[in-house]
């Protein structure tokens, strides 16, 4: 899947993953392959992606996340 995390100042990352964990307003909740279309809201507290190379966290203060096709964007704060 291809992720791509943004804030206002810069693009945190972009690349492929394996999985990405997200805390949703109402919870946690993980994104895999071939996932539903989605649209949702983003508290705070902290992104977790797989990578190929291992697992990386990026801590956001709110945001929303979209999944289309395979494709996960992050608009964060």
């Amino acid at each position: 899947m291809q992720f791509e995390i943004l804030t206002p100042d810069k693009q945190l990352f972009a690349g492929e993953v394996s999985s990405v964990h997200v805390p949703g307003t109402k919870g946690i909740f993980q994104v895999l392959n071939n996932h539903a279309p989605i649209i949702s809201s983003l508290g705070k507290g902290m992104v977790r992606i797989k990578t190929s190379e291992g697992e990386k966290t990026f801590e956001i203060n709110g945001g929303v996340v979209e999944v289309l096709k395979n494709k996960i964007i992050v608009l964060a704060d």
